[in-house]
């Protein structure tokens, strides 16, 4: 009886195991920086089978890294799996999503718009579309999720930030960015042309579907709410979002679940063609 018992166990392990989501800890080549970056992407079961699967894009913050979004939300792979979604994540550095002017070493709007998507495509049963790809991400992650997606909407159908700095003037001396555009003193039309509030001529009403949100407690909250402002004073539909919280991991564990509901809906919302085939 213990030895069927046992047997049973290991089925059962077995079984769970062929259902888990796949975690993929990689290093992908960029040609324009030349050398290779960390990036981690969790495979659903659904992909795995081969079946064409929508993907999420996730940016970290300043100061995090690839594992930034896994340490954060552990339940990633179980989500994954419920809805069948690949999850990327990619390390950006204190990048803050640009393509420096200043630092050839440091090209990440490039790396992550052009290089990386093109990559994760070519090698994961993706759904090759706009509307098959989203984007989001924290603080300096909001922000480089709103940049690329205004800047490459032809690549990305949805787009969030949560406690994104979306608008980086008010503070010039904060988070290294100086390090990639000078000093905001000796380069104001740099920093202009590099803050996300500059780039909404970019988008018009309906080519994407964006989502935003702060905490009450957190210091992006006021650039937050100019962001929405200029956004529905533009006629540009969006959820925006104001909960308790702060800027920290409490509240990203927390506002990356409302987010997710979004995105799924988003995807859920389109169907492959290739589906159809």
């Amino acid at each position: 009886m213990k030895k069927l018992g046992l047997c049973l166990a290991v089925l059962l392990l077995t079984a769970l195991c062929a259902q888990a989501a796949r975690v993929d800890t990689l290093s992908v080549a960029s040609p324009k920086m030349k050398r290779n970056i960390p990036v981690v992407v969790i495979v659903p079961e659904q992909a795995l089978a081969g079946n064409s699967c929508p993907t999420l894009y996730l940016l970290h913050g300043h100061g995090g890294n690839a594992f930034t979004w896994p340490t954060i939300k552990p339940e990633l792979p179980q989500m994954a799996d419920r809805d069948g979604i690949i999850v990327v994540c990619p390390d950006g550095e204190a990048s803050w999503y640009w393509d420096s002017p200043l630092r050839p070493e440091s090209q990440f709007e490039t790396f992550v718009a052009r290089e990386l998507t093109a990559w994760i495509d070519s090698r994961y049963p993706t759904i090759k579309d706009r509307k098959g790809r989203a984007i989001t991400g924290l603080s300096m992650g909001g922000h480089g999720s709103m940049w690329l997606s205004f800047r490459h909407k032809d690549l990305f159908g949805a787009a969030g930030s949560t406690s994104g700095g979306v608008d980086i003037r008010p503070f010039p001396k904060s988070w290294g960015m100086s390090n990639h555009l000078g000093k905001e003193v000796e380069n104001q039309s740099r920093w202009d042309a590099h803050t996300v509030m500059t780039q909404l001529d970019r988008i018009q009403d309906g080519d994407l579907s964006l989502i935003i949100d702060c905490g009450t407690e957190d210091f992006f909250l006021e650039v937050n709410r100019k962001f929405h402002q200029e956004l529905l004073r533009r006629g540009i539909r969006h959820d925006f979002i104001i909960r308790p919280g702060a800027h920290n991991i409490n509240y990203w564990n927390n506002s990356i679940d409302y987010q997710w509901i979004f995105f799924r809906k988003y995807f859920k919302g389109y169907r492959d063609p290739a589906a159809s085939k």
